[in-house]
Formats: C-alpha cells, sequence, structure tokens
C-alpha cells in the first residue's frame, strides 16, 4: 500500500513514522491520531488516484486541512491522513466578477490577503484564519464572526471541485449565482465533513472591502436592550453591522488573565459587553465632513449616544484607530485559548437559538447546571447578532457522567427553544451523541440512505458526522 500510495505522489510525499508528528494531534488534543500515513497529493487527479486505490483496498480515508477543529472530525487511526497542504494556489481573482478560483489547501488568511490586493474581501473570518484552510472550512461550513452581514461559508462559495469516495471528480466548478439544474450537490458537499468526498478547489464570491470601519465595546444592561442596539444599528447604516459579539463578565476577567497586560474595555466592569463594527463602502458614507468626521462613525457614535440618554447603556468606547479597533477583536478572537487554556475539565457547546431566545436560555440553563455542577461556572461567547453561543462550562470535576449530563441539558433547552445543538463547529466526532438523541429519526435515515450511496465501502472519514445504526 505504501509503495504504490510513493508512486502516485512521491516518496517524499508519504509520511510515516515520526514524520507524521504534526497531523497526529488536533487542536483540542481531545482526539489523537495514528494513522498509516499521511499523503500529500499535489493535484486533483493525484487526490483522485488516492481515493480509487482507498476504495479497491477498503481503506479508510480521513481528510485534513488546518487542523484546527474543535469536534475531533479528523482523527485518522490506522488510516490514510490525506493532507491537501501542498494543494495551495490561488488560481485566478477576478474583480469584475468578484469571484476567487482557489485551491483547496488555501490557508485562509492568504486568501483574505490576496482579496484585499484587489480590495476586495473574502468575508469568512475567526480566530483560527492564520491555520484554517479553504477546504477544512467548506467541509464544515465554518461560521464565524461576520455571518450577520455576509452568511455562513455557504453563502460564499458558488462551486466546488470534488473527488468522490469512488475516486471520480464531480466538476461544479460553476461561477453561476442562479443555477437551476437538479439537486443541489455543492452545498451537499460542503458542510459534510469528508464523509461524502474530498473538496479540491472552489469558486468562491468576494465583497467589496469596506472603505470604513466604525468599531466600539459597548456595555448593556440586559441582552434584550442588546438587540435593540443591534436593530437600531441595522436602521441607521443601512444593514452595515458586521460584527455583534457578546462577553460577559467572567470572560472579560479571563482574557485579562491570559495576558496581565491586557486592558479591560472600561474603567468599571460590566456584566453584558459587546464588541460592534460598522462597515461602510459608499462614499457618502466614508468621506469625512467639514470637522473631519467619517460618516459611518458618526452613526454609530450618535446611536450610542441616543441611547445612553435613554438609559439603555452603560458605557460604550469608540475604537479611535485600527490599533484599538485590533485590539477589540484580539479580546473576541482569544476565546479558543480563554476556554481551553485554563486547565480546568470542559464542556465545550456551539449551540444556535433565535436571536431573540438567547437570554432564555441562560436563564433556562443557570438552574440547571447549579443542579448538576454546583461548582462549575459557564464560560461563554457568542455571535449574538445571529444566535450563536459558545456556551463552554468550566467544570469542577473531571467526570464524565456529570458533562454528559450537562451537555444533554443543553441540548434539551436549545430545542425547546427551536435551536440547534450544532451552530458552526461541526459534528465531527464529539457531537455523534447528539446526533443520535436529538437529531430528526427521517432526517437520519435520509443522510445515512446518502452515505450508502456515495460511499458504499465506507471509507470517507467514518466514524464522523452519522452516529452508528444501533444509537
Amino acid at each position: 500500500m505504501l509503495d504504490k500510495l510513493s508512486a502516485i505522489v512521491g516518496a517524499t510525499n508519504v509520511m510515516t513514522g515520526d514524520a507524521r508528528a504534526r497531523w497526529m494531534t488536533e487542536w483540542t488534543g481531545y482526539f489523537p491520531s495514528d494513522p498509516l500515513a499521511v499523503v500529500r497529493p499535489g493535484s486533483t487527479e493525484e487526490v483522485a488516484q488516492v481515493i480509487r486505490l482507498a476504495n479497491e483496498t477498503g481503506t479508510p480515508v480521513v481528510p485534513v486541512s488546518g487542523n484546527t477543529g474543535l469536534a475531533g472530525g479528523t482523527q485518522a487511526v490506522g488510516a490514510i491522513t490525506l493532507s491537501l497542504d501542498r494543494m495551495n494556489k490561488i488560481h485566478e481573482i477576478r474583480p469584475d466578477a468578484r469571484i476567487a478560483i482557489v485551491d483547496a489547501g488555501v490557508i485562509l488568511s492568504d486568501m483574505h490577503q490576496a482579496a484585499e490586493a484587489e480590495s476586495l474581501i473574502f468575508p469568512l473570518t475567526f480566530g483560527a484564519k492564520g491555520s484554517a484552510m479553504i477546504g477544512g472550512v467548506l467541509s464544515t461550513n465554518a461560521g464565524g464572526s461576520n455571518v450577520l452581514r455576509y452568511g455562513n461559508t455557504r453563502d460564499l462559495v458558488l462551486g466546488i471541485e470534488a473527488v468522490l469516495p469512488n475516486g471520480e471528480v464531480v466538476n461544479l466548478m460553476s461561477e453561476l449565482h442562479k443555477d437551476n439544474s437538479g439537486y443541489n450537490l455543492r452545498h451537499l458537499l460542503v458542510g459534510a465533513e469528508g464523509t461524502l468526498g474530498v473538496i479540491t478547489r472552489a469558486v468562491l464570491k468576494l465583497m467589496p472591502k469596506p472603505r470604513a470601519y466604525a468599531t466600539a465595546m459597548v456595555a448593556v444592561p440586559t441582552l434584550e436592550q442588546a438587540l435593540l442596539l443591534l436593530n437600531r444599528l441595522q436602521e441607521a447604516t443601512g444593514g452595515a453591522v458586521e460584527a455583534f459579539e457578546y462577553m460577559p463578565r467572567n470572560y472579560i476577567e479571563a482574557h485579562k488573565r491570559l495576558n496581565p497586560a491586557n486592558r479591560a474595555p472600561f474603567d468599571e466592569m460590566h456584566d453584558i459587553n459587546l464588541m460592534v463594527e460598522v462597515g461602510a463602502t459608499a462614499p457618502r458614507d466614508v468621506t469625512p465632513g467639514p470637522d473631519g468626521v467619517v460618516p459611518i462613525a458618526a452613526h454609530l457614535e450618535q446611536t450610542l449616544a441616543d441611547m445612553f440618554e435613554q438609559g439603555l447603556l452603560l458605557d460604550a468606547v469608540v475604537a479611535q484607530n485600527d490599533s484599538q479597533r485590533q485590539a477589540m477583536w484580539e479580546r473576541r478572537e482569544a476565546a479558543a485559548e480563554i476556554v481551553m487554556g485554563s486547565g480546568r475539565p470542559v464542556s465545550n457547546n456551539d449551540i444556535a437559538v433565535p436571536v431573540d431566545k438567547v437570554a432564555e436560555f441562560f436563564a433556562r440553563m443557570t438552574p440547571r447546571l447549579d443542579a448538576l455542577d454546583p461548582g462549575a461556572e459557564p464560560i461563554v461567547v457568542a455571535h449574538l447578532g445571529d444566535g450563536n453561543v459558545h456556551y463552554a462550562v468550566w467544570m469542577s470535576v473531571e467526570d464524565a457522567r456529570t458533562k454528559d449530563a450537562v451537555t444533554e441539558a443543553v441540548e434539551d433547552e436549545v430545542l425547546r427553544l427551536g435551536g440547534s445543538f450544532s451552530a458552526e463547529h461541526g459534528i465531527g466526532q464529539g457531537k455523534l451523541s447528539s446526533m443520535a438523541r436529538r437529531k430528526d429519526r427521517v432526517a437520519l435515515a435520509a443522510m445515512r440512505a446518502i452515505k450508502q450511496a456515495l460511499d458504499p465501502n465506507g471509507i470517507m472519514n467514518p466514524g464522523k458526522v452519522l452516529p452508528p445504526v444501533n444509537d
């Protein structure tokens, strides 16, 4: 098998023994791997040959990108770990059409830089952008901090190329915004976490780069008033709110502990802290007036001032320069390090509820968590504008039963409010039990039928997304 893989991709691109080290532990450290080999193809044809060989021999294949996932979707034991990191070319950026044609191994931050050079943006962003790759964000339908304005990854891709489990290449590299010719296979493969094939290329949507940003930290008395602020800002700016992020008091305190040099957002601590960012492209919104004030910043400051006078805000600080803006973003994007770096056992829940039900979710979870683990502490951060809550819990003890009970309590309250137990991190292995307990039976049966039809030998990322039938 190793000789045949070497013949396809070259011996130097089949990693065994200690050479596999960088692929053997994903970011959280919870799901260690021990692959048969790490194979690094350099083209779609090489990917197809590897998959054909694996299918003929019944060898499992686990695609991996930047390995920054949080759900165990890339764990490989006795399987081929398929890394597309060599396939990292940005083939074309077409500013007039506002599209980019890229390989799956392109790092997200490199995509950002290439788009910015054309005064455009690829708006998907999150803390791991410096190592996450396009193939990975497509495979997990990643979300991030700008979903409020631009949507999830599915909303940012026009076409893909993928290798199916039998080794055939399906060319869905459409550049069209409208194509009603049958089932949307692109949407099926995006978000499938490598269980239905390997995405090798993509046509991405690009957006105009905002010519000006207005960014602020805001403290409000209640989450209901936070939504009032969001709606007023959307009305004042014509829907230009890009980020609306919630950080409670203990998150701010934990951020300061992470690095004592970090400054708190306000002179005094508040329970509900928001990071708000508005972006503008129209000249009327970005051209400074006679007083030197940029109109989009004036919209933000006036809205904040009006709500402060009405007693709806407690405090606000508007970034006066890019370094202050970046400091606000750093505070928000430190979430993974804050949650996972405490040294305490963690129950990590990535959920979504309707935007006007977030406060109710917290109110319901408080007594349930106290009853299950009185010493537990929620450590929360949320994309408040789209209802995505990262409800992590620092447990007082490392106890699997208690952690499972907390997860089930979260599921109870989320589903009672019409939400989802998985918002943007994917299922991987970490949420298989949730899928077994909570996913609609008919929907699960349909998913299994699709998997069986496309991958009858079960080679593609086995043990991920779909729980065993007996569950």
